[in-house]
């Protein structure tokens, strides 16, 4: 059995008709024209409008559209495509090695959180400061210390900076 390009080049000529002639007629470009009777199927367009071109294609040539239908139909079928490779899905230890660098960056990101946030006026605890409370005067006139507990707990009385021993000058240098 021929070719269904062939068997179309073959009736077209039988009945000396030119291929300007039924691609000015069906509205068809003449390269497609060409490519149906080459059998370069492969370089046409969907399915459906070449099962259009045919039946138009007959009809210009006076041809029976069902019979020329039916010889497209009963082309080989082209092979089919190669199947996709499988994709694997993610193993359940890697999840949990996920899990685990997350919860270490949260405890991370929560720790430097913590330093950037850290309050800056507490850096020096009250006990450890070197500070003598002063003596004020009292109502009647007389000094008394002035270690009263204020209500924070904290004495409010003004301190006098203990001078340091190691680095205080000597009494001569006071006396000059």
């Amino acid at each position: 059995m021929e070719s269904l390009g062939s068997y179309l080049k073959r009736e077209r000529e039988l009945r000396q008709i030119s291929v300007a002639e039924v691609a000015q007629t069906t509205r068809i470009p003449s390269r497609i024209i060409d490519q149906l009777e080459n059998d370069e199927l492969d370089a046409l367009p969907a399915d459906v409008f070449v099962r259009g071109y045919l039946r138009a294609y007959a009809r210009a040539i006076s041809l029976d559209d069902g019979d020329l239908l039916s010889r497209y139909q009963s082309k080989p079928e082209p092979e089919a495509p190669a199947p996709l490779p499988v994709v694997y899905a993610p193993e359940p230890g890697r999840r949990f090695g996920i899990a685990i660098a997350l919860v270490i960056l949260l405890i991370l990101f929560t720790l430097a959180l913590s330093i950037v946030l850290r309050p800056r006026h507490r850096d020096t605890p009250i006990e450890l400061s070197s500070c003598i409370p002063a003596k004020q005067p009292s109502a009647l006139g007389l000094y008394e210390d002035a270690k009263q507990p204020s209500a924070l707990g904290v004495d409010s009385a003004p301190c006098v900076q203990m001078p340091d021993t190691a680095s205080t000058p000597t009494q001569s240098s006071f006396e000059a």
